[in-house]
């Protein structure tokens, strides 16, 4: 769904206010925020950080909350209003590229080791930029500059954007077992969108010509191509013919070679449930290793509790 800019009058607080209203709703409907994270599901956090205006919802998160909470479409519509990134900065080597992304009508890409900035979502972001940067303000303004380029691309009327996917990228873990869970749940959300496909490189196939970095192939308006890639803090941009069509052959091959869209949503659906058992497991033991300590305390207060000395009962001897 397209985002309007609601202007700078809207913008001293338009995420809190959207946080207000789903509160609002969420409590009319007599609803935990445990409760409601269950239903749509997410964890609760992200539900409290959404109220707290904390954490920029998806249009799909709105929609869910929609239907759940019998709203009419209420928060849809909001969501829909509210400027969620205004004043956004990007990394000065980076501009080009943001600039490039906001005119693109087609977007081919291949990425190993971690998703794709266009596909993360807000924690898996986080969880990586914060391997690196201290500064959590720092990481904040990344994270809210990497989500603004992306709503252009999952604006129903979006560019074409096609994702190759080396397997390590759903390999490599990014934060905790949460974050990975709703990271592949997003993939599979946003891989039914009309404009976005998705398809992984296996890793257990060594024939398939895999190139040697991430790029990117990106179609301008004017049919203007550009290749990119990146190294470390620097962007390489180059509009040779000769280059373009290079990679292209090579990238057209590795999309013949990875899954089909419909079998690489079928292996993150089973590695977003391999995580799911992993935290219903966790937290089992978790209830498990609770109820034990519990019993631990329960003993240790009977065994140091003063023990009361009992009057027993004996029988009178008979006289002689």
């Amino acid at each position: 769904m397209s985002r309007r800019n609601g202007g700078a009058e809207s913008g001293a607080s338009t995420a809190a206010v959207f946080g207000e209203v789903l509160r609002h709703f969420r409590e009319a409907a007599l609803l935990t925020q445990e409760g409601l994270a269950r239903q749509i599901p997410c964890d609760r956090s992200h539900v409290a950080r959404v109220e707290a205006g904390t954490r920029v919802p998806q249009d799909t998160f709105a929609k869910s909350c929609d239907e759940l909470l019998g709203t009419g479409g209420v928060l849809l519509r909001l969501w829909g209003r509210i400027d969620w990134y205004p004043q956004v900065e990007h990394p000065d080597w980076f501009e080009r590229r943001v600039r490039m992304d906001a005119e693109a009508v087609s977007l081919l890409s291949y990425q190993a080791n971690v998703i794709p900035g266009l596909l993360q979502t807000q924690d898996y972001a986080w969880a990586l930029f914060a391997r690196h940067i201290v500064d959590q303000d720092e990481v904040a303004e990344r994270v809210k500059a990497r989500m603004s380029r992306q709503r252009r691309f999952l604006a129903p009327d979006g560019p074409l954007f096609v994702a190759v996917l080396d397997e390590s990228c759903l390999r490599t873990r990014v934060g905790g077992t949460a974050i990975m869970r709703d990271q592949f749940a997003h993939l599979l959300e946003v891989g039914q969108r009309p404009n976005i496909r998705i398809q992984v490189v296996p890793a257990d196939d060594p024939d398939i010509d895999r190139p040697n970095t991430s790029m990117s192939l990106i179609t301008l308006p004017d049919g203007h191509q550009w290749v990119y890639s990146e190294s470390l803090d620097q962007g390489h941009f180059n509009d040779n013919p000769a280059l373009f069509a290079r990679h292209r052959h090579t990238y057209d091959v590795l999309r013949a070679d990875a899954l089909s869209a419909r079998e690489s949503a079928a292996l993150i659906s089973d590695l977003m449930k391999g995580y799911e058992h992993d935290e219903q497991s966790r937290t089992q033991r978790g209830n498990l290793d609770q109820e034990q300590l519990q019993r631990h305390k329960r003993r240790g207060l009977h065994r140091n509790s003063p023990r009361l000395l009992r009057n027993r009962h004996r029988p009178r001897q008979q006289e002689p």
